[in-house]
């Protein structure tokens, strides 16, 4: 798992490219490293047997389906606030601000209808093991997009610093 954090560690380090690509899968990048699909990587690292990968699958596919259109939302959010910085008001901060967590929202339901549906397919151990790999991979792109944009008024105290 840490192998797993530090790849996608360095590839978010091309974050500015990335993001920019709303489109593209959050972790097609771990298709480049490992030379497998997301889905690939899931179902080695979940290790199911013939009929639970078979029970899974639909479960799955549904979610990837629901997480993709939260990231575009996140990625359309980020790309808002990049356009909106310099002249960031407070009317436009509320928007951003309340459009973000409900995303982050929208994330945490989504995990808890996913379990649900994974527990009734595979089991409470593997539906956690899912999730838990899942909130991981997440994490990670959370931390490394939050570490590639600045935060609201530090680039005004930057052309402070140099003047």
């Amino acid at each position: 798992m840490k192998k797993l954090g530090l790849i996608l560690i360095m590839a978010a380090a091309s974050f500015s490219s990335y993001a920019q690509s709303s489109y593209k899968e959050d972790l097609e990048v771990v298709q480049s490293v490992y030379g497998k699909s997301k889905a690939d990587l899931v179902k080695q690292y979940m290790n199911l047997s013939d009929a639970q990968a078979a029970a899974f699958t639909k479960v799955y596919d549904d979610y990837e389906t629901s997480r993709k259109a939260l990231g575009q939302t996140k990625f359309q959010l980020i790309n808002d606030y990049a356009a909106n910085y310099e002249t960031l008001t407070d009317a436009k901060a509320d928007q951003l601000a309340k459009a973000t967590l409900k995303n982050h929202i929208d994330y945490e339901k989504l995990y808890s209808k996913t379990y649900n549906q994974a527990k009734k397919a595979i089991g409470s151990i593997n539906a956690a093991k899912f999730i838990q790999l899942e909130v991981y991979l997440q994490t990670i792109i959370r931390s490394e997009i939050l570490e590639a944009i600045p935060f609201i008024g530090e680039m005004d105290k930057n052309k402070t610093k140099t003047m």
